[in-house]
């Protein structure tokens, strides 16, 4: 194996568990998130003992341009090549939209939504003169219906989706796929913000009496970078059965 993936967001979740399916099979990776320097480290040390990966790690904020220019340009250097990108880093914000300030729609939209269209522009041209790569979005179900109290967040991920498709057509001529996929309730940090009471309930409301579990994910966006290339410009839910 001597392909690369980088993966945003990487330090725990949905973002360590992608890190280490693809680590498991032999790709060298490059991680980055903003405020989890010490987890990402304790990662990296884990992927490179535990499947003697490659590991380069990248600490800052995806939102800003400068820092995804600076970031792509070392792992080029190290590497050579991206062949897969995935764009896990994401932040959420609960609150009705009057209570919301500008200072906090410009942080989830440089996060979630600004921080793709970064990655994707400083890394598609490279892909474009391999005729060949893939890049994954990781959205949410509130991508597709939207979610009282999350009208940003859900504003983002629905842009997420809406890019997916229209990239996925404008690279498809280069043979290369985008695709995304919106998570539903997944077991991570973000949402243990509720109480017990409140997650039994939200388990209560899905078909699969569960939440989905970080490696779930894992699992299908490690599909999506090595399964067929006709798949391409989807949005795959994966929420048990939920929405």
């Amino acid at each position: 194996m001597n392909k690369t993936v980088l993966i945003t967001g990487a330090s725990r979740g949905i973002g360590a568990a992608i890190a280490r399916a693809f680590a498991a099979e032999g790709y060298r990776l490059a991680l980055c998130c903003h405020n989890s320097g010490e987890q990402l480290r304790l990662l990296a040390q884990e992927l490179k003992e535990h499947y003697h990966a490659n590991v380069e790690i990248y600490i800052g904020d995806i939102g800003e341009y400068s820092f995804v220019e600076e970031m792509i340009s070392d792992v080029l250097a190290v590497y050579g090549k991206i062949d897969v990108l995935i764009n896990n880093a994401g932040i959420s914000y609960i609150g009705l939209l009057t209570d919301m300030d500008i200072a906090d729609w410009n942080r989830i939209v440089a996060t979630n939504l600004t921080s793709v269209f970064s990655t994707c522009r400083l890394t598609v041209p490279h892909m474009v003169s391999a005729k060949s790569g893939r890049i994954i979005n990781i959205s949410s179900v509130w991508g597709n219906v939207g979610a009282s109290c999350e009208v940003a967040y859900s504003a983002c991920k629905g842009g997420i989706n809406a890019f997916t498709k229209a990239l996925g057509k404008e690279l498809a001529p280069s043979n290369i796929q985008v695709n995304a996929i919106a998570c539903g309730v997944i077991d991570t940090d973000m949402n243990r913000c509720f109480s017990e009471d409140e997650r039994l309930a939200l388990t209560e409301e899905i078909p699969a009496g569960r939440m989905g579990q970080p490696e779930e994910v894992a699992q299908l966006a490690l599909s999506l970078a090595t399964g067929t290339a006709y798949l391409n410009g989807q949005i795959l839910t994966l929420d048990g059965g939920w929405i």
